[in-house]
Order: C-alpha cells, then sequence, then structure tokens
C-alpha cells in the first residue's frame, strides 16, 4: 500500500506542534462492472451473471439492515446499523426525534485482519 505523508494538529492536543502522519494514497475507484469482471475470471460464471448478484445483494443489504440485522459476509466482515441520539430525562419524553445520527458499521472479520497485517507499505513522493 502506498502512502505520503502530511503535516498536521493531534486532534487530541489542539495548539501543539504540527506533526507527519501517514496518509493512504488512493489508487482509485473499483466499480461494479470492474468487481463483477474480476471475480466471474476466477469462476465459471459469466461476468454479467456475477453483475447481476452484485446488484442484488447491493438492494438486499440495506433492507435487512433497516429490519435490524447484522449481514454477515463471512471471511469479509459484518456489516451493522447504529445509531445515535440524544438523551431524555423520562422514557415517555423520548420519541424518534431524539435520534440523531445513523450510520454503518463494519467490522472486519478475523481473516480479513490477518490479510490487512500483511500489507507492505511503500512511502510516495
Amino acid at each position: 500500500m502506498k502512502y505520503k505523508l502530511i503535516q498536521k494538529a493531534n486532534p487530541l492536543k489542539p495548539g501543539t506542534e504540527r506533526k507527519w502522519y501517514a496518509s493512504p494514497v488512493k489508487a482509485g475507484t473499483i466499480n461494479n462492472y470492474q468487481l463483477s469482471k474480476g471475480i466471474a475470471g476466477k469462476s465459471f460464471l459469466a461476468r454479467g451473471a456475477v453483475m447481476n448478484v452484485i446488484e442484488n445483494m447491493v438492494d438486499e443489504i440495506p433492507r435487512y439492515l433497516i429490519e435490524g440485522y447484522s449481514v454477515n459476509l463471512n471471511n469479509f466482515g459484518t456489516l451493522r446499523l447504529s445509531l445515535s441520539s440524544e438523551g431524555a430525562e423520562d422514557p415517555e419524553e423520548f420519541t424518534s426525534d431524539n435520534i440523531t445520527n445513523m450510520k454503518v458499521v463494519f467490522t472486519p472479520s478475523p481473516e480479513l485482519k490477518k490479510t490487512l497485517q500483511k500489507i507492505n507499505f511503500e512511502e510516495v513522493e
């Protein structure tokens, strides 16, 4: 993985001297077509069939998350929804308007974590 150095302040210690930190260099973005082409090259399925599966998976995951399920993608990891809300003094005072934020949380699988620990880093200028 390539990285570059950027200078920034430590957000936990405002006003202190800026330091240099590693920042990943994005190589680009892979879209569904490119992903399906790569998967099709490793399987007996045609690219169109793989693309269909990917698109259906992308349609289905939000539905399950909204229904309250975690979505376990085996050796990749698990997706789940997380909420932030403002507290209420009494349970009867709490409404859905107290919910201030919702986000998708991804927890990588042990296998993915192990794979990522093997990354070789290379500084670019």
